[in-house]
């Protein structure tokens, strides 16, 4: 066996992870990227012959054996089953409602795509193939071009579900928090520190704003104000109107009714074994030590699962629809959450490996030296993980490899400062949402230029200025002052969305406002 991982750390100890993230560049896929990195490890620790079985028997198979893993994996199950039978009925379309019929304006249609992509929270891909589809069936004839379409679309998705406390997104971003707080023994909840790492999410809070102020001011910037204005222009009978793929044929209510049932039965549950846990413990009652003490991994299995069932009859109630076919959707989602699996059991092992053997954040803070301020830590990890997500495409494959890293780096540098740990947390979430927004390799981007019918090269080249405005401005003005404690997080947030709308003002162009169009799609 090697002694690698057991002595002091060298710049060795950085090799697995640094594989995983050339792994993605070259595969184009988390999975064999990520796995690459642990077998390098293990035969780093274990030795060549030792490092197959040892991949299996030992990483591998610790990471599916906890039982905290396991309420995860459940949870990501039941999540990707009750959103496949929302996405693939009628209930995706009833969700809607008739909120397409108040895009009368080139600037109500942007709103109206806004509102879609914030209410169509809970899974980035249903967000772009719906919002996409539904309003560009009405594209040409409120003159908004293709390419303002695909951000608003994508700009909506990856955002909007990282912060979601109900989305396929939740059960990964837990997870990776978790894994990371019980290893380290930092006492909380997973799901209380992500409710509190929210407030200092900059990137993808400040990128909602933007596509909110742009669409408010009619006012674009770059190569998106010549597509806007080349759209303004276009003939609306040169292209036909194509029909949504799904008409609404549920009440609204009822079609909103399992994701409702989710949130009550999560902040019931929630509230409930928090209480009974910080009573157990002895200790005062108070909200932090509910979410504290909260079982809040089993809570959402179980809000899911009554997520599910609710969809499940719901859809069964549509015209075009009936038991077995929302039963099936419901297996269907569920399997297809099997690569997300993969993804979390490789990150576990990756971590495992990179934190007990390798000690790869302890080599971190030696080259770090004394002399670093920990409160420039957020910032730079949220560079790296930007840079990172940018170059694979992938937000979460991005995230498993930083959470092992930057995590107990935050810890030695800072231990018992919560500041820094959320500041750290918040800032590998934020950073790999930027590349999963704005790569021209990661699959909602891809996804959203598809269901826009834009050219994806376009598509990138138009978004790319805001992304990167945001990304700068979400630096300046989040994560180095807060982490270095000059201000809090709202008030960081508050400059940063006035900082874009000057620039927006002075930057960007007005785009010609149509008369409105009477009459409803």
């Amino acid at each position: 066996m090697s002694n690698l991982g057991h002595g002091e750390p060298t710049w060795l100890s950085l090799l697995p992870p640094l594989l995983a993230i050339g792994g993605a560049l070259v595969f184009k896929r988390v999975v064999p990227a990520l796995a690459l990195g642990v077998l390098v490890g293990a035969a780093m620790v274990h030795g060549a012959v030792a490092a197959p079985l040892r991949f299996f028997d030992r990483y591998l198979w610790n990471a599916l054996t906890d039982s905290g893993h396991q309420w995860i994996l459940a949870l990501a199950l039941c999540l990707g089953g009750m959103i496949r039978v929302i996405s693939k009925t009628d209930i995706a379309a009833s969700m809607a409602g008739g909120l397409t019929r108040y895009a009368t304006t080139r600037r109500r249609g942007q709103l109206t795509s806004w509102v879609l992509g914030v209410l169509f929270f809970f899974d980035d891909y249903v967000n772009t193939l719906f919002v996409g589809s539904t309003m560009g069936s009405i594209r040409k004839k409120l003159r908004i071009s293709k390419e303002k379409l695909a951000f608003v679309v994508d700009a909506t998705a990856a955002p909007v579900a990282s912060l979601a406390p109900i989305s396929t997104w939740i059960a990964t971003e837990i997870a990776y928090i978790g894994d990371q707080i019980d290893a380290l023994g930092i006492e909380g909840d997973a799901f209380g520190l992500f409710l509190r790492s929210l407030s200092s999410r900059y990137y993808s809070w400040l990128m909602l704003a933007t596509v909110l102020l742009v669409a408010i001011t009619n006012r674009d910037m770059g190569p998106m104000l010549k597509a806007e204005r080349r759209a303004a222009t276009e003939v609306a009978d040169d292209e036909p109107e194509r029909p949504t793929e799904t008409t609404a044929s549920i009440g609204w209510l009822a079609a909103w009714l399992p994701i409702l049932l989710v949130l009550v039965a999560v902040t019931a549950g929630v509230f409930v074994t928090g209480y009974l846990g910080a009573t157990d413990a002895g200790a005062e009652i108070t909200p932090a030590s509910v979410l504290n003490n909260a079982e809040s991994s089993k809570v959402m299995v179980l809000g899911a699962l009554i997520g599910g069932i609710a969809a499940v009859l719901i859809a069964a109630r549509s015209p075009r629809h009936n038991l077995r076919d929302a039963t099936r959707s419901w297996g269907s989602g569920g399997l297809s959450m099997l690569h997300v699996m993969a993804v979390l059991l490789l990150a576990w092992a990756l971590g495992d490996l990179c934190r007990d053997d390798l000690n790869t954040a302890g080599f971190l803070v030696s080259v770090l030296g004394p002399g670093f301020d920990p409160g420039l830590l957020p910032a730079m990890v949220f560079l790296v993980s930007a840079i990172t997500s940018f170059a694979t495409g992938t937000s979460w494959g991005t995230m498993g490899i930083m959470f092992p890293l930057a995590v107990p780096m935050a810890h030695q540098l800072a231990p018992g400062n919560e500041a820094v740990l959320l500041s750290t947390i918040s800032s590998i979430l934020a950073g790999s949402v930027f590349g999963d927004h704005c790569s021209p390799i990661s699959d909602t981007t891809i996804m959203s230029a598809m269901a826009t019918e834009c050219d994806q090269i376009a598509h990138v080249r138009t978004q790319l200025p805001y992304a990167l405005l945001v990304g700068t401005v979400s630096v300046i003005f989040g994560c180095v002052p807060v982490g270095l404690g000059i201000w809090p997080a709202w008030l960081a947030l508050l400059m940063g969305a006035i900082t874009i709308f000057l620039v927006l003002h002075v930057v960007a162009r007005p785009v010609e406002e149509r008369t409105e169009i009477t009459g409803g799609p």
